[in-house]
Order: structure tokens, then sequence, then C-alpha cells
């Protein structure tokens, strides 16, 4: 069967090209917000291929604070540092970071022996269990009585089980995928500082008014002190404010409250011992979930929930009970989210990033992928010396359609859960407001059909890759009743289960212990191998 890569080398996303002789399209660029999203951006920026003939400023409001919480992140951002050639060892320790090899689902089903899952990052021993899994997964469907939960088949799973660190020892053939926990303030600090070293300004001024040129564009910005600052291309990380994609340009906004209910979080931090766990924690609770992120010094800890189903008091409690906290002497932050998208990230010459661009929730935490994204698109553009009207149209097609099949991936969380405990699972579960794609996934689903030829050719759940679609509708447990479940035939028993956990079980024997491996986090080789496949 053919190979799909599933993370590739265009995940690294910044990495420096041949310097361009030309001229940039563009001389100067602001980026109004600072944070993770604008020093991210500014750095991206800085590393294009133009150097430094193309200028970047950061215009950072020291009225504006960030919400500084512990925070996780997809693969991309492995990408993004290998790209700028800042070493694990110098970024982890400053920001309190550790690795994560995915995220574990706890209580999102009461279907019985699939009350958990986990969502694994990729691994090149992937592909030698990937087709085994799958084809159980297909047997279940049909009635036969075999093992087809996600756990049992990826070594993500057993390393996140034992603490272990996704980085392998130097002679283990297979790279693994991996994601990061981290502090976000410290994150955002800790880019503002390297944007600095390699030539980016900044500009510590709040932005009190926005000025037009006749053609529309963006032409200078006002700022406390009577200062006023011009630039050819502007960047909008000014978080939910959105103060020039949404109120300077007027771009509508597109909520996707039909879609997603939750609108608010609570977070608060907890005391961290015993082994550093290399997984997220996604909780499934009375009204949303609870997210616990592990750090090196504390636990990030927060519950997303819906404001119509229960008040921010309650969220706390909930909270506070969930962690043990009651009556701890702990502040919490509450927070609102703005769920949706704007109708277009590139309006005349700004383009709009972080949460100025959208949010759909935290929970497989796609915040930052989506800000790499973006300014990666953003500089092939500027290197491709095309910023018209086609390029802008292709630009913000191609991220509307990625944010969507995302929120489709995150609904189907919410859509397929059986919970009837509370209103807000049952007003999930009959959710009727759905996306064709969403819908026609589902219901091939449903029919007991593989969805991968749908997967494979575009049709639906285009955002997200195979294992991933698979190990949320497996283990969620959406197969016929357990008490219908058939011998399954010599065909459908084909693969030996023992032999698998075999593998896994002697591959995990070249993971480190997690915390053992921070205290001393070696370099990664030059040579490491980012082209990863599974079918």
């Amino acid at each position: 069967m053919a190979t799909l890569p599933l993370y590739t080398q265009s995940c690294g996303a910044g990495a420096a090209h041949a310097a361009i002789d030309a001229e940039p399209p563009v001389k100067h660029v602001a980026v109004v917000g600072g944070g993770s999203a604008g020093w991210m951006t500014a750095l991206l920026l800085a590393n294009s291929a133009y150097g430094e003939r193309l200028r970047v400023t950061v215009i950072e409001s020291p009225q504006v604070g960030t919400i500084g919480v512990g925070e996780g992140s997809t693969p991309w951002l492995r990408g993004f540092f290998d790209g700028l050639g800042i070493e694990e060892a110098e970024w982890m320790p400053a920001c309190n970071a550790t690795y994560k090899a995915g995220i574990s689902f706890e209580g999102w089903s009461t279907r019985p022996g699939f009350e958990r899952y986990f969502h694994p990052f990729a691994s090149m021993l992937d592909n030698l269990t990937m087709t085994q899994f799958v084809q159980n997964v297909h047997a279940r469907l049909q009635g036969a009585d075999v093992d087809a939960h996600p756990d049992r088949f990826f070594i993500a799973a057993r390393l996140a089980r034992d603490a272990l660190a996704p980085r392998p020892s130097r002679n283990f053939p297979f790279d693994v995928w991996y994601g990061y926990h981290f502090d976000s303030s410290l994150l955002g600090a800790f880019l503002h500082r390297k944007a600095l070293e390699r030539g980016v300004r900044h500009v510590p001024r709040h932005v009190r008014a926005v000025n037009r040129a006749a053609n529309g564009d963006i032409a200078t910005l006002e700022l406390d002190g009577d200062e006023t600052l011009a630039a050819d291309f502007f960047v909008d990380c000014s978080g939910f404010a959105s103060l020039l994609i949404g109120k300077a340009l007027e771009t509508p906004f597109v909520p996707f409250s039909d879609n997603l209910f939750n609108d608010a979080a609570v977070a608060l931090p907890s005391p961290a011992s015993g082994p550093i766990m290399t997984q997220t924690v996604s909780t499934a609770l009375s009204h949303g979930w609870a997210w616990k992120i592990p750090l090196t010094e504390r636990h990030g800890n927060g519950y997303v929930y819906s404001t119509a189903h229960c008040t921010a008091d309650q969220a706390e409690t909930e909270l506070r009970a969930h962690l043990g906290l009651l009556d701890a002497d702990v502040p919490a932050r509450h927070l609102k989210m703005r769920v949706g998208r704007a109708a277009a990230s590139w309006r005349h010459n700004c383009v709009a990033n972080g949460l100025a661009q959208g949010f759909i929730e935290p929970l497989e935490a796609t915040a930052l992928q989506f800000v790499q994204r973006t300014a990666s698109l953003l500089v092939e553009a500027l290197e491709s010396g095309d910023i018209g009207d086609a390029a802008r149209s292709r630009f913000n097609d191609t991220l509307n359609a990625q944010i969507e099949g995302t929120r489709d991936y995150i609904v189907a969380h919410y859509k397929t859960n059986n919970r009837t405990d509370t209103e807000y699972w049952r007003d999930n579960a009959a959710n009727a407001h759905l996306s064709e794609s969403l819908v026609q996934l589902l219901r091939t689903w449903m029919a007991r059909k593989p969805i991968i030829g749908g997967l494979r050719q575009g049709q639906f759940g285009n955002a997200y890759p195979v294992v991933s679609w698979y190990c949320l509708l497996a283990g969620m447990g959406i197969f016929p009743d357990a008490a219908s479940l058939q011998a399954p035939t010599p065909l459908q028993a084909q693969h030996n289960l023992a032999a698998i956990e075999n593998l896994i079980e002697r591959s995990a024997l070249n993971f480190p212990d997690h915390r053992g491996l921070l205290a001393d986090i070696p370099p990664r080789p030059k040579e490491d191998a980012l082209q990863l496949y599974l079918w």
C-alpha cells in the first residue's frame, strides 16, 4: 500500500533558504503585539532569505499582559526551533519545558474498555504496527471480536505510560516526532530575546490609533508618546482585541459557537512531584474538560467549559475539587475565549496571526501550530515576490481550509461522546451543526465502512492524518456493541498482537527516563530524519 507523509520537513517551516538577490516586495514589516505569536512571527520574518534587507519591528504594549499558562504544542514546534538552529538544551530549561508524546483522553467515553485512549504523535516505528491497527479496526467495525484499542499499537502510548522521554538513544533506527509542554509567558520572553539578537527592533508602546491610506491599506500607527510608526506591511498579533484586522480593517468574524460550545476557561497551577509525564491529560468534567500539563517546576491545570452550561464560580469549584485543591490558597485565572476565525487572515497590507486571526480551543494544542503556519506562509509569499490579489486569495483559502478542518477534528471529539450525565454532554452529542465533510466522515464510519479511502483522497478530514482519525474514533469505542461481536475469521485474526507488544516493549528500552533526560538535554544530531511516513 502506498505511503503518505504524516510529518515532513515542511514542519521545519522556518529553515533558512538560499539568499535572494532581488529586493523584498516590502521593506519594513511591523508586528503589532508580542507574546508567543508576535515574537514567533518576528523571528520567522527575520529568518527570511532577504536577511537584513527586510526590517522587522515589534510594537508591544506595556499595558497588555499575556495569558501565561502552561501550554502544549504539536510536533510543529520542534520544526520551528530546528529551522532557526536553536537547540532544545537552550530553550527548554528557559521555559520550564518538557517533552510531549501525545494526549491522553480520560472519561470522554463510557463505553466499556474505551473509557480512555491516547492520541499519539507519530513515529517511524508506527509503520510496522499501523497496518495491523487499521485492519483490526475494520474487522471490529464488521463485528469481529478483535482488539482495536489504539493504545496497544503505538510506541508513543507506551512512552507516555511510563514517563519515558520520546527521544531515543542514537543507535535507535527510528525517528520519533514529538511536541512540548512549556510556560507560555517564559516562551514569549525567550523568543523576545532571540528576536532582538537577530535584529528585530522592539518598540514598547501602546497603539492608540490606526491610520489608513486612500487605497484602504494601513499607513501608520499612532503610539503613546505622540510617536507615529510607518511600515509597508503589518502583522496583527494583538490577541482577541484584533486591533488591525478586526477593528481597523473591519474584517468580519466567523464564529464557531454553533460547532463548539466552550467559550471560557479557568486556570490554576498545582505542585509537581514524582515522575514528569510525557503527555497532556485531558479529562472530561461536567461541562467541558480539564487539562493537566506537566512542566519541570509545576503542573499547569485548567478547565475549558461552556458558560451556557455553568457559571465561572461553578467551573472553578469543580476544577479545584478535581485537583484536590478546594481549600488551597491558590489563585485562579479566568479567561474568555472568542472561538472562530477572521473571514480573511490577509486583507490589504495586513495579516492576522495568533488570537487576532482566530481560535478553535485548546483541546489538541493547535494554537502555536497555526501561528507558525501563518507566519511561514507569509514568508513564502514575500520570498516569492508576489503579494498581489491572487497570492492573498491563495493564502486565505489555504488557512481557512486548515482552520476549518482542524475545527472538524475537534468537534468530532464532542460529537462522538456518549456521556449522559449532564446537559452539556447531551447537547454536544445531539449537535447537528456539523460541516458536510465531517458528516460524510462520520456517516461512513457509522456505516461500518473504512474511512481511509476518503481521508487519502481528501474527500473529508484532510486537516489530520489517518492515524489521528482512527485513534479518535476507535479510542472512543465507536464499534458495534460488544455483546454482538462474533469470533473473528482466520483472516480477521491474522495479526499477532503479542508480537506487536513485544516489538513495542523492546523498543521502549531505547528511551530514557523523562526527568533524567531533562536534567541534561543532549544536542540532537544534525542528520536527524524528519521525514515520517504512515500509510
